[in-house]
């Protein structure tokens, strides 16, 4: 089943709007790019409205992390995902979404970046 962005046909009552014309082509939707930490990286590009092009993060290792005392950015190997407030199951299966909390060699880090969309890891370093 397809994913669709319109008009919902449910009113607040609970009751059926009947729609005035079919769904449309640009009201499409996608289903989410889940990031996985895994050794062999992997990116899907996909054509989007416009002609543009939307790169998603499939898999991957490494993260860019900056250090908010120095202001130095570095890219260091993820470990593990510590905390995802997006689902709570997604830590058991390190899936990286923003505002995730992920385990770098340096420490601690809270994404920045929407892996699914940007098609890059960032984070910025926690201090404990």
């Amino acid at each position: 089943m397809s994913v669709w962005q319109g008009k919902s046909r449910r009113k607040p009552t609970g009751g059926l709007y009947r729609l005035a014309r079919k769904k449309r082509k640009y009201e499409m939707g996608r289903e989410p790019i889940e990031t996985h930490i895994s050794e062999d990286r992997k990116i899907k590009k996909v054509r989007t409205r416009g002609g543009n092009l939307k790169v998603k993060v499939v898999r991957t290792n490494y993260a860019n992390v900056m250090d908010p005392e120095t202001n130095t950015c570095k890219k260091v190997k993820i470990l593990t995902v510590k905390e995802n407030k997006a689902n709570i199951h997604y830590v058991r299966r390190n899936v990286i979404t923003k505002g995730a909390i992920i385990e770098t060699e340096i420490g601690l880090a809270r994404v920045t970046s929407r892996p699914g969309q940007d098609g890059t890891v960032n984070a910025v370093l926690i201090k404990e």
